[in-house]
């Protein structure tokens, strides 16, 4: 049992869904303590029926809190997450801060639980698009070894927080209103438009992020053989994470074969019946726990090859949940015997 829990980016929409799903799932804990970078006296959050108030995060807000989530992006893990684990504090950093730590376990409990158990005080989650990805592919690749991945992923823009939905939000209504939509986290408009780039571009023509998702997925796997090629892009939808995906393996696998081991594969749940219009959306993938699969089909340009279509929450399913039930093994871990 943690007694008390600090969750810094409390007055994000992450952070605040992490202090819910908590409260929703009964996690053993006492206390809550919200921080937050830039909370004000007006910022709180809902905790347990009552409202607590967000209090910004210092380099000593950590005194007596046994364990921290870090939802607050990149700059802010970076700045504090050293001063937590110097107090004390286990971590699960839901950042991009602790990703790239080879020395960090990265984990999704339903694809490698295994990890948790090397950690040394942290614990890295990974993006949302990874966690979509890794869902749906690890049950294939344990049942036909996966040697090639090509796919297409989206993001929709509260994976820029409040200030990515509010610019979709302004930029719609000004072209309503045939009115110069004005761009700010974006590289160009969002606003009926898709932006083929999500994060700076490397040399070799990826984007930091696409490379950290292949990167992540072949750790992850434990195969760095994998060949995986991504392509990333912005689209104009408030939450969800998409991808498009096609993969050869080594054991052919027919359309029923891969419905079967998803049907019965953690945090999956297949919607695939083309003949009533039965696929996953994004309408339907907000506030749930499951990571949808449909239009699984047989890549006819591949010898032993799948196409399928990935769909999930990229707030609850990628950022929240995945925290929370890391959370979740490690108190199991502690309740162990001989622990």
């Amino acid at each position: 049992m943690f007694d008390k829990i600090a969750v810094v980016g409390a007055g994000t929409e992450a952070g605040s869904e992490i202090i819910g799903l908590i409260d929703e799932r009964g996690f053993p804990c006492k206390e809550i303590l919200p921080l937050d970078d830039s909370a004000s006296p007006e910022t709180s959050v809902h905790f347990r029926g009552e409202d607590l108030q967000v209090y910004p995060v210092e380099a000593n807000s950590f005194g007596g809190c046994d364990l921290a989530f870090f939802a607050a992006g990149e700059s802010v893990s970076a700045r504090f997450v050293p001063e937590a684990m110097r107090q004390g504090c286990m971590v699960i950093d839901a950042s991009e801060y602790s990703r790239r730590d080879p020395k960090v376990p990265l984990v999704i409990p339903e694809v490698n639980p295994e990890a948790i158990a090397g950690h040394s005080g942290i614990i890295a989650s990974p993006s949302p698009s990874t966690i979509n990805m890794a869902l749906a592919l690890m049950p294939l690749h344990q049942a036909a070894s996966i040697t090639r991945i090509i796919a297409s992923t989206s993001q929709s823009v509260s994976a820029h927080g409040k200030k990515g939905m509010d610019e979709l939000a302004d930029q719609i209504k000004a072209l309503l209103t045939f009115k110069e939509p004005e761009v700010r986290e974006f590289p160009y408009r969002v606003a009926f438009n898709v932006i083929p780039q999500s994060g700076e571009f490397s040399e070799n023509g990826y984007t930091r992020a696409e490379m950290g998702t292949a990167d992540d997925i072949k750790r992850l796997f434990g195969d760095d053989k994998i060949r995986i090629c991504l392509t990333s892009v912005i689209v104009p939808v408030l939450y969800g994470d998409f991808a498009s995906i096609n993969i050869e393996t080594k054991k052919k696998m027919d359309p029923d074969g891969v419905r079967r081991v998803l049907r019965n594969a953690p945090g999956v749940k297949v919607e695939d019946d083309p003949s009533r219009g039965l696929y996953p959306m994004a309408s339907e993938a907000v506030g749930m726990d499951e990571c949808f699969v449909g239009r699984i089909r047989e890549d006819l340009s591949a010898r032993n090859g799948i196409a399928m279509w990935v769909v999930s929450d990229n707030i609850r399913r990628g950022i929240v949940l995945n925290a929370v039930e890391i959370a979740e093994h490690l108190v199991q871990g502690l309740s162990a015997p001989g622990q």
